[in-house]
This record gives C-alpha cells, sequence and structure tokens, in this order.
C-alpha cells in the first residue's frame, strides 16, 4: 500500500520536474533558440487542455453516474466553438495580437473606449466567478490525499487541515510559477510548454485507468458494454433544456473563462494554430471522455454502497491492488489541478494587478514613482498578493459549502458566473454599436441576477436567509431566488441561466441603442468589428531563409541608418555579441516588426518582414525600391505635417487675437464707465463748491479761496482728460503735424526728467549715463519728451520697489537708437503685457491716476515718428524701450 509520505515525496518530484520544464523553455525562448517544436500548433493545441480541470479528470465519472450521458455536454460546448466558430476565435486571437491584448478585462476595456471602469467590474467578476473553480480544484486534491491517507494504516487525516495544506503549497506553486515574468505581453513560454507536458499526463493517466477497466477488469470492450447497458447509466434519460443550458454555458465558459482567454489568445504564436487546433482539441476531448462511462458503470458495480463516485477514477486501482496505476491517476487529478491553478491564478493576477491595483496606486502615488523599479516591485507584490488572495477565497468558498457538493455542480456555478462576459464580449466583436454605458448595465444585471439566484444559494451559512429562499425578497414571492418572476418547475441551474443571460443581453442592447459611444468608443468599435481589415495575419517569424544584410538595408532605408544600426547593435549584444550582426530569430524579427511598424504601419511592416523571410519571388531589390517610394511618402507626410503645424499656428494666432479683442472690448465698456465717472467727478465738485461760494455770503476769505482752489483744480483734471482723449483722436486719425527740429537727446531727457517729477511726492532716483546720450535728433523733439515723460511717470507711479530706482541707458543697434527705461520694481505682471499699450488698459487701477491712455498714446507717437515703443518681458523690472529710426539720428 502507498503511504502517504511516498505521495507527498512524488508531487515534490513531480512539481520540480515541471519547474525543470518551465525554466528549460524560458531559457530557450529568451536566448531566441526555441525549438520549433515549442511554437508548433501541437503545443498550442495541448495548452488549450487548461479546459479539463480536475472537475473534467475526476467529476466527469461522478457526473455520468448522477445524471448519465449529460456530461458529455461539458465536452460538447467547446467542441461545437473549436468546430464551428473557429473563425470567430481567429477575430480574437487578431484582435489580441493587433491590440497588445493582456486579459479578457483588457480586451472589453480596449473595445470599449479604453475603460478602465468596465475592465475593474469584469475583474471583480472573474475573481467571484473563479472562486468556485479554485474550490473544485481543493476539493479534488483534498479528496484523492484524503483517500491514500485512508489506505494508509500508519498515518491519520484531518480534512481541514489537508485543505488548508492543499491551498497553500497550490498558492505559492502559482505564485513562483505565475508571477516569474513581469511583462504580460510576452509569451509565457515556460508555463504553456509546462501545461502541454501536464496535459499529455492527465491524458495518459486516463486513459491507463479507462484501459484497466475495460480489458483489466471488465474483460474487453463486449463485456464493458454488456455492462453499461445493465447498470443505470445505459437508461437514455435526457433533459432538453438542461442539456441545452449546460452545452451553452460549456461553450460560453471556454470562450470568457480567462484561463481559456489567457491560452487561446494572449500566448498564441500563430493565429493559423486555430485551423489545427479547431479538429485537434475536440479529438483531446474525444480521448478524455473516452472511459467515462465504463469507469463509471464498473465503479458502480464493484465500489461499496456509498462510495464518493467522483474519485471512481482514484478508487477503482486502489480497490484492484493497482498501486502503480493509482498513483498515476493521482498524479493525472493534481496535474489537472495545478495547471489550472497556475494559468487561472496568472491571468487573474494581471488583471487585479493592472485594472485594480496600479490605478489606485498610481493615484496615491501622485505622479511620485519616479523609478521603474518602484513599479515593477508594486506590480510584483500586486500579483503574488492577488494569487494568495484567490486561493483564500477559494478556500473560504470551500468551508462555506461544506466541501460535500458535487464537482459537476461546483463547475456548473463557476460557468455561469464568467458566461456573464459573453453578451459584451460577442457585442463588441461585431456590433460597431455596442457602448461602454451598455456593456456596464449587461455586467451588472447578469451579475447581481447570477449571484442572487445560483452562487448565494448554493453557499449557505446564511449568506442568504432561509425566509427569502422560501418567502422571496422583500417578502415577495415572484422574486424567490429558485422560482424568479413567478416561474417555477425549472431546474435551478436553467432557471439562474436563462434570467441572468437573457436580462444581461436585454440591457446591453437597450442601453447601447439609448446611449452613445465616445470617439474613442467608435474608433474602437471600428478597430474590433473591422480587425481584419485594419491589421495584417500576424504570423509567427522564421528566420530560416532570412539575410540580416537584406533586413539591416531595409531598415535603414525606413528607419534612418542611426536608429537602424543601433536596433541592430541591441540586438547583437542581447544574443551574445557573435559577429557584425545579429541572428534572425522569431524574438528579433517580431521587435523589427514592431520598429517599422511604427514609422509605415503595421501592414506593410509585416507584408516587408514577410517579404525576405518568407522567401518570395520577389526580389529584395523590388523591395529595396518600395522602401525608397516609403521613404518619398514618409517625405511628403513629413511636408504636409509642417503645413499642418503652420495652419494650427495661424489658427492659433487668430484664437489670440480674438481672445485679445474680447478683452478690448471689455477694456473699452470698462472705460466709458471709468471716463464717465472721470467727468462726473470733477464736474459734480465743481459744481458743488460753485453752489457754496454762490448761496453763502458767510464764507471767510480764506475758505473762499480754499473752495476756488478746489474749482481750479478740478477744472485742470478735467482739462487733461479731454486733452489726451483728443490728443488720442488725433493721433489715431493721422491729422497731426509734426514740428521738426534738432536737439541732443540728454537735453530731451533733462527736460522730460524734469516735468515728470516737478512736484512729486514719491522719490525715485534715476541713474544714467551721459556719456552715452551725446547723440543729435531730428525729430518731433516736444513729442518724443511727451514720450519720455509717460515713462518716467509710470515708473514714479507704478514702481513698487521700496526704494524707487529708474534706470535710463542708451544704444545704438540694427540701426536704430534704442533708450531703455528700466526700474527696479517686480515689472508688468504677465497677464497685463500684451494689453498695456491699448487704449482703456490700467494695469493697476487702485494706483492709476488717469483713464490708461498714456502707453496708447505714447505708442501711437512713436509710431508717427517711425519708431516704436516696446516692453522688455526678459528684463527683471518694469522695462520700455524707444526705438528712434536712424535717420533722425546724427552724429553729435
Amino acid at each position: 500500500m502507498a503511504s502517504l509520505n511516498l505521495l507527498v515525496f512524488v508531487c515534490l518530484a513531480y512539481v520540480a520536474f515541471l519547474f525543470f520544464i518551465a525554466f528549460w523553455a524560458d531559457r530557450m525562448a529568451s536566448r531566441g533558440r526555441s525549438a520549433a517544436w515549442m511554437r508548433s500548433p501541437l503545443i498550442y493545441t495541448l495548452s488549450l487542455s487548461i479546459y479539463c480541470t480536475a472537475w473534467t479528470f475526476y467529476g466527469a465519472v461522478g457526473y455520468a453516474v448522477r445524471s448519465g450521458l449529460e456530461f458529455v455536454t461539458i465536452y460538447l460546448g467547446p467542441s461545437l466553438v473549436m468546430v464551428g466558430w473557429w473563425w470567430g476565435l481567429r477575430k480574437l486571437v487578431r484582435i489580441g495580437r493587433s491590440q497588445r491584448i493582456t486579459s479578457i478585462a483588457d480586451l472589453l476595456s480596449s473595445r470599449y473606449g479604453k475603460s478602465n471602469l468596465l475592465a475593474t467590474g469584469v475583474t471583480i467578476l472573474a475573481v467571484i466567478g473563479v472562486t468556485p473553480y479554485i474550490s473544485l480544484q481543493l476539493q479534488s486534491v483534498t479528496l484523492s490525499f484524503a483517500i491514500f491517507a485512508e489506505a494508509d494504516p500508519q498515518r491519520g487525516h484531518n480534512e481541514t487541515s489537508i485543505v488548508f495544506w492543499v491551498a497553500c503549497g497550490l498558492a505559492v506553486f502559482a505564485i513562483l510559477f505565475g508571477t516569474r515574468n513581469l511583462n504580460a505581453n510576452e509569451r509565457h513560454h515556460g508555463v504553456v510548454t509546462a501545461v502541454a507536458f501536464e496535459a499529455i499526463v492527465k491524458l495518459a493517466a486516463l486513459l491507463a485507468v479507462g484501459i484497466f477497466v475495460v480489458w483489466g477488469i471488465a474483460g474487453g470492450a463486449g463485456e464493458a458494454l454488456a455492462r453499461i447497458d445493465a447498470s443505470q447509466i445505459g437508461q437514455w434519460n435526457v433533459d432538453g433544456s438542461r442539456w441545452a443550458t449546460v452545452t451553452f454555458l460549456a461553450a460560453a465558459a471556454f470562450v470568457c473563462l480567462p484561463r481559456m482567454f489567457q491560452v487561446m489568445v494572449v500566448e498564441n504564436e500563430d493565429e493559423r494554430h486555430l485551423r489545427i487546433a479547431s479538429w485537434a482539441f475536440p479529438l483531446y476531448l474525444l480521448l478524455m471522455s473516452m472511459f467515462v462511462v465504463p469507469i463509471a458503470a464498473i465503479g458502480l458495480e464493484l465500489m461499496p454502497e456509498g462510495s464518493n463516485p467522483d474519485m471512481f477514477v482514484l478508487t477503482l486501482p486502489l480497490q484492484q491492488g493497482q498501486q502503480g496505476l493509482a498513483m498515476l491517476s493521482f498524479l493525472g487529478g493534481f496535474s489537472s489541478a495545478t495547471s489550472m491553478v497556475i494559468v487561472a491564478a496568472m491571468a487573474l493576477s494581471t488583471m487585479v494587478s493592472n485594472h485594480i491595483v496600479m490605478p489606485v496606486w498610481l493615484r496615491l502615488q501622485d505622479r511620485r514613482a519616479s523609478v521603474s523599479g518602484d513599479v515593477r516591485d508594486v506590480v510584483l507584490l500586486a500579483r503574488r498578493v492577488s494569487i494568495a488572495a484567490v486561493m483564500g477565497l477559494g478556500y473560504f468558498y470551500y468551508h462555506l459549502s461544506g466541501g460535500a457538493e458535487a464537482l459537476a455542480a461546483i463547475g456548473l456555478i463557476s460557468f455561469a458566473g464568467v458566461a456573464q462576459i459573453l453578451p459584451a464580449l460577442v457585442g463588441g466583436l461585431f456590433w460597431r454599436g455596442a457602448t461602454r454605458s451598455g456593456a456596464l448595465a449587461g455586467l451588472t444585471v447578469g451579475f447581481a441576477i447570477w449571484l442572487y439566484t445560483m452562487l448565494l444559494p448554493a453557499l449557505g451559512g446564511g449568506l442568504l436567509p432561509d425566509h427569502i429562499l422560501r418567502e422571496g425578497l422583500f417578502g415577495l414571492d415572484w422574486l424567490r431566488p429558485r422560482a424568479l418572476f413567478g416561474i417555477e418547475g425549472l431546474d435551478p441551474t436553467v432557471h439562474a441561466v436563462m434570467w441572468s443571460l437573457t436580462l444581461n443581453a436585454l440591457a446591453f442592447c437597450v442601453v447601447s441603442l439609448i446611449s452613445f459611444p465616445s470617439p474613442l468608443e467608435r474608433l474602437q468599435g471600428a478597430q474590433f468589428v473591422n480587425v481584419f481589415e485594419h491589421s495584417a495575419a500576424p504570423g509567427g517569424w522564421t528566420g530560416s531563409v532570412a539575410q540580416s544584410e537584406d533586413l539591416m538595408i531595409m531598415s535603414q532605408r525606413i528607419l534612418g541608418a542611426a536608429e537602424a544600426q543601433a536596433l541592430f547593435q541591441s540586438e547583437l549584444r542581447r544574443q551574445g555579441g557573435r559577429g557584425t550582426l545579429p541572428e534572425p530569430t522569431p524574438v528579433f524579427l517580431e521587435r523589427l516588426e514592431r520598429e517599422l511598424s511604427a514609422s509605415i504601419g503595421a501592414a506593410a511592416a509585416h507584408a516587408m518582414i514577410g517579404q525576405i523571410v518568407g522567401g518570395s519571388s520577389v526580389s529584395v531589390q523590388d523591395l529595396l525600391a518600395v522602401a525608397d517610394e516609403t521613404a518619398q511618402i514618409l517625405e511628403y507626410s513629413s511636408r504636409l505635417e509642417a503645413q499642418s503645424a503652420e495652419l494650427s499656428d495661424t489658427a492659433r494666432k487668430l484664437q489670440e487675437t480674438n481672445e485679445k479683442l474680447t478683452q478690448i472690448s471689455k477694456q473699452k465698456d470698462a472705460f466709458l464707465s471709468q471716463v464717465s465717472h472721470e467727468l462726473r467727478t470733477p464736474m459734480t465738485s465743481i459744481r458743488a463748491f460753485s453752489e457754496i461760494l454762490r448761496d453763502d455770503g458767510q464764507l471767510s476769505a480764506e475758505e473762499q479761496r480754499h473752495y476756488a482752489g478746489i474749482i481750479h483744480d478740478e477744472t485742470l483734471r478735467l482739462t487733461r482728460l479731454l486733452n489726451d482723449l483728443l490728443d488720442l483722436s488725433v493721433l489715431e486719425n493721422g491729422q497731426v503735424n509734426l514740428n521738426l527740429s534738432e536737439g541732443s537727446l540728454s537735453e530731451v531727457l533733462d527736460h522730460a526728467i524734469a516735468a515728470a517729477l516737478a512736484g512729486s511726492e514719491r522719490p525715485l532716483r534715476v541713474r544714467r549715463s551721459p556719456e552715452l546720450e551725446t547723440f543729435r535728433l531730428s525729430s518731433d523733439l516736444d513729442r518724443l519728451a511727451q514720450v519720455f515723460i509717460n515713462l518716467i511717470s509710470n515708473a514714479q507711479k507704478y514702481c513698487d520697489a521700496a526704494e524707487p530706482e529708474l534706470t535710463i541707458a542708451a544704444n545704438l543697434s540694427g540701426g536704430r537708437l534704442h533708450v531703455d527705461f528700466t526700474d527696479n520694481g517686480s515689472g508688468v505682471p504677465v497677464e497685463y503685457r500684451q494689453m498695456i499699450f491699448e487704449k482703456f488698459a490700467r494695469v493697476r487701477p487702485e494706483r492709476a491716476g488717469g483713464a490708461g491712455l498714456g502707453l496708447a498714446i505714447c505708442r501711437e507717437v512713436m509710431q508717427r515718428l517711425g519708431g516704436d515703443v516696446t516692453y522688455l518681458a526678459d528684463h527683471a523690472g518694469g522695462a520700455f524701450r524707444v526705438s528712434i529710426p536712424e535717420i533722425e539720428i546724427k552724429a553729435a
């Protein structure tokens, strides 16, 4: 009798061997030396066997005992998909390659406008939906351990401790196996190769047990068929609704399960592999199911009453004393469970880290994650913790359900959960009108109904109170979980699937019809629905006939010499630095295709490499001619981009002008209000004090002089305002007459400083360099002095330094005399610099004494003199430059 210690040793040795296979395959692939069989349709087909878990290895026999031939539906659904819908799977694979999809959540997110909310919802649904499946693996491995423990007289066993340690072991196994590679978009050659090996192990184990039962126990095929006819399994009893429902569920789960999407889409090397898998995988399922009925019938006949039929594959060899065969059977079931856990955990951990953990972490970091290693550590930790959490949920489900359910029943609950993804998935592939809102609505409705009608009633444990099961939610009879909307008599699985998927699809369609997709959704919808028109067939490259020199020349024509040489030298160093050019390995050819597609598009890049690699009859010279034409097209495209940039710049300037005009209009309105106020204030004062002088005969002579002085000052203020308005109007209309005269720059500045600072209560220190002011001017010196006076007055009024200081410097440059006025204040705020020379503009109204016309008058004066006045934004303080044309400058 095999001891439990020996069983544990065999398990550990088997796991170590799996690690060796995975490590060897990964190492070969990383060096670009992977054997042809590693990328063959055979490996791809065997990797699809991840569908066959402990349910199909152990549970199919129990399913046959309990429900007769209904177990066939579990195999029939995927077979129908592979045979009748392989073109749909091909579309999925093409989308996965063209869109760089990493998971089924990523696919739905990408299709519906890159919606992370939708991806988060799909991830949560997938985790909850797969939880019963994890529990199923725990239950099957635990039961098989328990059988060996019961058969070992020297060892006792505790089921609780067994399931705990099995969960821990599978979690550690999945973490070590599934999180070694951080890039989820790269192929996991090691994992896929190990899964393919496990597919052979579980098929060989099940066939060995079946052959032993038929020819070793029953005595031949004829005797086995006779025993089948004599047993209850031989009675043809088919429930049409349940057969159709379970077949549909199996087909939907085959497409929607995260682990199936991982191996079928993400790990696909060449979509042409689907052609072979479309018949080879149904053949594999046929072999897996071939001996299910004989094992079930002989097990019912030989095993004691009350034996668990789910374990007949293991207990029959033990009962017949075939310890080696029982050990092989155990390894087959162990392979079925571990392969499912590894790939499912790998897929789910990618979804959790990409769509839940990383968005939250990046939002909390607030852009502080500047080191890529930080992100790598967080992603790895998130994936490992999520694997442990998923295993913990499976363990929790096992305890809540009591671990007594049939394996098939647990599997159907999981199938129905993940099937809720189907409407949004199929709609996204074939209906451009499908929207993100519709997908969210359908998933929410379907998930809620599945939870209420199937998952919670199966858990028990008080999660759904008995009175709700009997009376319905809120006491409403038509809301009973097993008789929703008053429909009774249906099988619970048929009932839950019918309502959840029907209302899911209805909500998806209705909300999609009444909502409007965003521009990104419409774009992605076209890319997905018409994927064969927007992408090239992504075949796996092989460099057997490729010439590195031809690829180098081609790359230089498209990428440019420097970039192409850097790419090839980088690959050469990665391969070990032998020779002058890298070997055209499949990995390098895929990398080169991605680089070329960034310049000429994916289709053209794929076609060009395909012509060279595939040994086409088209010559390399012809391809080089195409590359030259491509270069010309790119040059023309660059010109178009330049013109587009010019148009964009013109549009930007027009927008700025429009904004400026809008601001001027607002300032004009403000000025009119200000002018009204400025005119009304002195006139009101004049009127008020005039009435006092007229009506009050008791005023003293001193009071009369005081009031008369106020009237005089207000009159001067009013006169200045009117003079400014008149002066500006004359300048703008070109009616001004220039009084030309000659004088030195220093004399004009002396006059301007004296006039501007006369009677000023706020001191302003003026710094000058007389040796630079010897220029002789021939101009309207009074108008020029008016400009200087305004600039000096502004410095005196607006410089906010503790000790105001103005520096006046003159220099001759570019045939013009530049006179700079620079103060030591904070200058004009950025938002006002474009407007300060406009009429009515005032930077600080609270400190302004005028109406904002000074700088506008300065600009008009200098334009009439043939010069200009500008603000110097690159100076520390407020700085203005007066430019005087060369014809007005004479040597001193």
